[in-house]
C-alpha cells in the first residue's frame, strides 16, 4: 500500500459494491431523522390547521358569457363599421384577458362605488383597517389621497388590484363559453360584482362599436362635403374649358364634329348634284355638237313645254298636210298654218336653248354650291383639329372630375350605411347565465385544506430531512465513513451510558475503569474489536507503534488510547501508553496520582524510563507528561526521541502514542510518519467531516500509514434505531451476548 493516499482494498470494494439506491438506507435516514420530520411535519400542519380556523369565510358564485359566433342583419349587404369577433382561439383567449382587464376593473369601481366601500378602500377603514392592509399607510391617507393626484392615483389603483383580487376568468375548456367567478365575504357582493363584470362587458363592446361608427360617421360626413365641393368644382372647371375652347357638345360629339358631318354629308350632295348637272350638260352639248335639233335631248323630252308644243306641232303638221292636199300652195289657210308651224318650231328651239341655258346654269350652281361647302368642310376641319389639341386638357379635367365623382359617391353611400347603422350595433357576447348569491362558502374548504396541510407538512418534513442530510456535519455509519472519507472503517466506541438499561449504573466510573470492572461488556466488547481493526490494519507486517489522532479536541482520544492500552494489556499484551499531547497531558486523569516525573524529563536525560513509567492496574505501562512538561522545542523530532521510540519498540508489543488534535497543534505532523500505523478517531454524529478530510490532507505526503477511522461516543441505543450500514443497527439482536 502507498502511504501517501488513504485508498484501501477495502474501501475500493465498498464503494464498488455500494448500490446506487439502497432503500434501507433511505429508511435508516428517516429514521435518524424521525424527531425533525416530527416536528416541521406537525409545525405545518397545526400551522394549517390554525389558518384554516381563523380564515374568514369566502363565497363564490360565477356568471357564463359566450362569445356569438351568430350574427344578426338588421341590414343586409351592409358591413359594420367594427367588425364582429371571429371565433378563433386566440380570440376568446383574448377576450378572457380583456374580462381581467384594470380597465374594466376600474369602470366596475365607478358603477358599483366601490371607492367608498371600506373593504375595498383601506382610508375608509380606519387607521386599524389602514395598518391591515397597507402597513406602510399612515392614518393620514384620505386626506393627502384628496389632496396629492398621484396618490389619489395610487389609491385608486390599491382598490382595483383588490377588485382584481377576488375575480377568477377562465375559458371552458375549447368552448366560446367564459366563465366570469368572484369570490367575495359577502354572497350578494359576490354575485352583485360577478355580474357587473360579465355586463360592463357586453357594455364596452357596444360602446366601442358606438364610437367607432360615431367617428365613422364624423369623418365621412366631413370626407363628403369637402368631396362634393371638390367634384363642384371640378365639375365647374370642366364646363368652363369647354366654353373657353368651343367644345360645346351634343348627343355624345362635339359641335365642331356634328358640324364637320352635316357639311360633308352636303359636300357629297352638291358634288352628287353637280356630276349629274354636268353629266346632263355634256351629253347635251355633245348632241347639239354632232347637229342634233335638241329634239332628242333628255331634258327637252321631258319638259312638258317641249312636248305641249310638239302636240301643237303634229296638230299643225297634220293640218297642213289636210290642206296641201286639198288646196293650193297659195291657199291662204295652208300659208297660215304654215306660218303657225313655223313658229311652233320657233318656239321648240327657243325652249330647247332656254333648257341648255338653264343646264349650264344649273351646273354653274352646282360647281360653287360644291366649292362653298368644301370651303366650309375645310374650315371646320381647322377648327376640330384646334379642339382635338384643347380636348388633350379637356380629358386631364374630366379624369380629375370622374375620380373626385367616384370617390365622392363611394363615401356617400359608405356614409348612408353607417348613418342607416347607428344605433344598431350588437355585442359580440351575451350572458349566458347570470351569476345567484351561493348559499355555501367555497372558502375554506376544511377537508382540502387539511389534506392540503397534510401534504405540506409531510413535504416540509421530507425537506427538512434532506436539508439535514445535506447539511449534516458528522458521520453515522460505516458505509459514510468509507463512502464520504474513502478509508477502512475500523469500528466504534460506545458512549458508556448508551451500552446500559440504567444509567445511574455508571455514574462515578470512568470508561476505563467499567472496561476492567465489566470486562464482557459490549463496551469492552467495542474495544477489543477495535484493538484486533489496529493491529491487523497492516497485511502481512507487525504494527506495533500506533498513534492515536483526531481532527478537533474534544473527541475521546485520551479516553480511548487509554481503554485500548487497558484492552491490549488485559489480552497478555506488553503494552506502553505514551502521552505525546504536550499541551494537554490528559491521561493524568487516570492515573491515582499526579506524575512527578514524565516523557519531557526522560528526553532531557532528568530520570530514566523505568522511573517514569507507570504500572495501571491492568498491567499496561503509562509514559504520562508532567504538569511543567509543555516546551517549545521540538521534541518529536529530536534524536532523544527518536532513542526513546527505538527502545519502547524493543521493550514493549505494542506502543499506544496518545497525540494530540491535528488541526490545533502541529506535532502529529511529526510524530506520525514514526508510527507504524495512525488511527484517525471522530465523534460519532459531531465531527464535521470537512474537518477530518482537512486533518487528513495534512497526513498526506509524509509516509504515513493510515490504519483507518473510528468513531467515538456513539450512541448504541440510538445507532440500533436508523444506524443501517453498521454493526450497531443489528445491537439489539446480540446484545445478549454482552454482561453489562
Amino acid at each position: 500500500m502507498d502511504g501517501s493516499t488513504f485508498e484501501t482494498p477495502i474501501a475500493a470494494a465498498s464503494d464498488a459494491a455500494a448500490p446506487a439506491f439502497d432503500l434501507n438506507v433511505i429508511i435508516a435516514i428517516f429514521r435518524r431523522r424521525l424527531r425533525l420530520f416530527a416536528a416541521v411535519a406537525l409545525a405545518i400542519f397545526v400551522a394549517v390547521v390554525l389558518f384554516t380556523l381563523q380564515e374568514t369565510p369566502r363565497y363564490s358564485t360565477s356568471a357564463q358569457v359566450m362569445i356569438d359566433v351568430r350574427q344578426e342583419q338588421v341590414t343586409p349587404d351592409m358591413n359594420a363599421v367594427l367588425s364582429g369577433l371571429p371565433a378563433d382561439s386566440a380570440v376568446v383567449d383574448t377576450e378572457v384577458e380583456v374580462l381581467r382587464s384594470r380597465s374594466l376593473a376600474g369602470r366596475v369601481v365607478d358603477q358599483l362605488k366601490l371607492d367608498q366601500d371600506p373593504y375595498y378602500n383601506p382610508s375608509l377603514a380606519g387607521a386599524k383597517g389602514v395598518k391591515a392592509w397597507f402597513p406602510f399607510l399612515k392614518k393620514t391617507v384620505a386626506p393627502t389621497a384628496a389632496n396629492d393626484p398621484v396618490a389619489a392615483q395610487r389609491l385608486r389603483e390599491r382598490i382595483v388590484d383588490r377588485v382584481l383580487s377576488g375575480l377568477s376568468v377562465r375559458r371552458a375548456g375549447v368552448t366560446y363559453l367564459i366563465t366570469v367567478q368572484y369570490t367575495h365575504e359577502d354572497p350578494a357582493q359576490a354575485a352583485r360584482l360577478a355580474n357587473a363584470f360579465a355586463d360592463l362587458y357586453l357594455t364596452e363592446q357596444l360602446e366601442a362599436k358606438f364610437e367607432a361608427t360615431k367617428q365613422a360617421n364624423g369623418w365621412l360626413n366631413t370626407r363628403v362635403a369637402d368631396l362634393r365641393g371638390q367634384l363642384q368644382q371640378a365639375e365647374a372647371e370642366v364646363q368652363q374649358y369647354k366654353i373657353a375652347n368651343n367644345l360645346l357638345s351634343a348627343q355624345g360629339a362635339t359641335l365642331t364634329e356634328q358640324e364637320i358631318s352635316g357639311l360633308n354629308q352636303q359636300l357629297a350632295t352638291a358634288r352628287a348634284e353637280q356630276a349629274e348637272t354636268d353629266a346632263r350638260l355634256n351629253i347635251a352639248r355633245n348632241q347639239l355638237a354632232r347637229g342634233s335639233n335638241g329634239e332628242d335631248l333628255g331634258e327637252t323630252m321631258t319638259s312638258p313645254v317641249i312636248q305641249q308644243l310638239r302636240k301643237q306641232r303634229s296638230e299643225k303638221i297634220a293640218q297642213v298636210n289636210s290642206m296641201a292636199e286639198r288646196y293650193d300652195e297659195r291657199w291662204p289657210d295652208l300659208i297660215k298654218a304654215r306660218r303657225e308651224l313655223a313658229e311652233i318650231d320657233t318656239q321648240i328651239q327657243a325652249e330647247i336653248k332656254r333648257i341648255i341655258s338653264n343646264l349650264e346654269a344649273q351646273a354653274q350652281i352646282s360647281r360653287q354650291r360644291t366649292g362653298s361647302v368644301a370651303g366650309s368642310v375645310g374650315a371646320a376641319r381647322g377648327t376640330l383639329a384646334g379642339n382635338n389639341r384643347a380636348s388633350i386638357r379637356l380629358a386631364e379635367l374630366e379624369r380629375k372630375a370622374e375620380s373626385v365623382r367616384t370617390l365622392y359617391e363611394s363615401l356617400l353611400g359608405r356614409f348612408k350605411q353607417t348613418t342607416t347603422q347607428q344605433g344598431i350595433e350588437q355585442p359580440d357576447a351575451r350572458v349566458l347565465s347570470r351569476a345567484t348569491i351561493p348559499s355555501k362558502p367555497s372558502e375554506p374548504k376544511p377537508s382540502v385544506n387539511l389534506i392540503l396541510g397534510l401534504v405540506a407538512a409531510l413535504g416540509a418534513g421530507g425537506a427538512a430531512v434532506v436539508l439535514a442530510e445535506i447539511l449534516m456535519a458528522g458521520l453515522f455509519t460505516e458505509d459514510e465513513v468509507e463512502r464520504r472519507l474513502g478509508v477502512p472503517y475500523l469500528g466504534s466506541v460506545p458512549l458508556l451510558s448508551s451500552t446500559l438499561d440504567d444509567a445511574r449504573a455508571a455514574r462515578g466510573l470512568a470508561p476505563p475503569d467499567y472496561l476492567l470492572n465489566k470486562p464482557l461488556s459490549s463496551f469492552a466488547e467495542s474495544l477489543r474489536k477495535l484493538r484486533a481493526a489496529i493491529l491487523f490494519s497492516k497485511v502481512g507486517e507487525t504494527v506495533k507503534v500506533i498513534a492515536v489522532t483526531s481532527s478537533l479536541p474534544g473527541e475521546g482520544k485520551t479516553t480511548t488510547t487509554f481503554s485500548l492500552g487497558r484492552t491490549l494489556a488485559a489480552s497478555g499484551a506488553n503494552v506502553v501508553v505514551v502521552d505525546c499531547d504536550l499541551r494537554q497531558g490528559a491521561i493524568n486523569r487516570f492515573l491515582p496520582t499526579a506524575p512527578t516525573v514524565g516523557l519531557i524529563e526522560v528526553l532531557n536525560g532528568a530520570a530514566t524510563l523505568d522511573e517514569a513509567l507507570y504500572v495501571d492496574e491492568s498491567g499496561a505501562r503509562v509514559l504520562p507528561l508532567t504538569k511543567s512538561a509543555y516546551t517549545p522545542r521540538d521534541v518529536f523530532g529530536s534524536a532523544a526521541f527518536q532513542r526513546l521510540l527505538a527502545e519502547l519498540r524493543q521493550r514493549f508489543d505494542v506502543v499506544l502514542l496518545d497525540t494530540a488534535p491535528l488541526l490545533a497543534i502541529a506535532d502529529t505532523r511529526i510524530l506520525a510518519p514514526h508510527a507504524d500505523a495512525v488511527v484517525m478517531l471522530a465523534r460519532w454524529k459531531r465531527t464535521p467531516v470537512k474537518a477530518i478530510t482537512s486533518a487528513l490532507s495534512l497526513l498526506q505526503g509524509r509516509g504515513v500509514f493510515l490504519a483507518g477511522v473510528a468513531l467515538t461516543q456513539m450512541d448504541l441505543k440510538a445507532q440500533s434505531r436508523y444506524g443501517y450500514g453498521d454493526a450497531g443497527y443489528y445491537y439489539k439482536s446480540y446484545r445478549k451476548y454482552y454482561a453489562d
